[in-house]
């Protein structure tokens, strides 16, 4: 089965109300779906382009407040999804359950469905200047276009969830990102090669680009791609696609999933069923040496 997969690189820019906002992303979606991609990804916390016309005197609350706008980001990403007849990874947004802020990704469906994947991992940043909450549960979403999950940024960073969701099936790993440097671009990058080649799997990552007048926000490092494994059947380098560094763009390409499963069977390596599962669960011995 092939698979189209468009990654926006999407430019935070200072807009003046919730129209400025909606506009842009109408305009991404109209600039991708005119591919006619099965996925469309747009970047991690892509949202907070919002706080550019809200009062930041208290980043805090600022962030808190942003949950004020969830229910027409979600209606308005619903309602493109369903009108480009995509799966659209609408990045992700804070998100306020039970008193408590999330970082959370959103899947919304052709069909009108909306899911959620709450990041597991909190960056010092998230911790300390939002006090965020960590997610505790990782999903698989099963759609007609193979088996996706979503790590948010940080979370690739971290073998064992990409492990967890490819055990369970995953054929696709979606990585919103948001990254204000070049060394945490990398850490997220480098981690995505890793990732496809360790489970034989297809990455598709996206950052922010631009910049917000807002602490923290204030410049970002991005380049969306899509990434695939090592080997024969694959892109030489491992990466299918990649944007421009830096600059408001959708990267596109198409992925194979028969490959995927000749791959793991007849794979130069086969590493997503060469784990000794025997082995991992023997404590480390340390041996002193004088």
């Amino acid at each position: 089965m092939i698979v189209r997969i468009a990654a926006v690189q999407y430019l935070l820019r200072q807009i003046h109300d919730w129209s400025g906002f909606e506009n842009q992303v109408r305009f991404v979606m109209q600039a991708a779906g005119g591919y006619r991609p099965h996925f469309v990804l747009l970047p991690e916390i892509f949202t907070t382009q919002l706080l550019s016309f809200m009062d930041t005197r208290e980043l805090l609350n600022a962030v808190r407040n942003m949950h004020d706008y969830t229910g027409r980001y979600v209606e308005l990403m619903r309602e493109l999804a369903q009108y480009w007849r995509v799966f659209l990874i609408g990045g992700s947004h804070p998100t306020l359950r039970d008193g408590q802020l999330y970082n959370t990704a959103y899947l919304f469906t052709p069909d009108g469905e909306v899911h959620e994947q709450d990041k597991i991992h909190r960056t010092r940043w998230e911790r300390e200047m939002w006090d965020t909450a960590a997610g505790d549960q990782l999903y698989l979403f099963n759609t007609p276009y193979g088996k996706i999950a979503i790590l948010i940024c940080y979370d690739i960073e971290f073998p064992e969830l990409a492990r967890m969701v490819c055990e369970a099936g995953a054929d696709i790993l979606f990585v919103p990102s948001c990254t204000d440097d070049r060394q945490g671009f990398l850490r997220v990058r480098y981690c995505c090669h890793a990732r496809a080649i360790e489970n034989q799997v297809y990455v598709a990552m996206t950052s922010t680009v631009g910049n917000l007048p807002v602490e923290g926000l204030g410049v970002h490092y991005g380049q969306a791609s899509i990434i695939t494994p090592s080997d024969f059947p694959f892109s030489r380098d491992g990466i299918a696609a990649e944007g421009t560094p830096n600059v408001e763009q959708i990267i596109i390409a198409d992925v194979n999933l028969d490959d995927l499963t000749q791959n793991r069977v007849n794979g130069t390596t086969i590493p997503l069923y060469d784990k000794r599962h025997d082995v991992y669960d023997n404590e480390v011995v340390v041996t002193p040496i004088k």
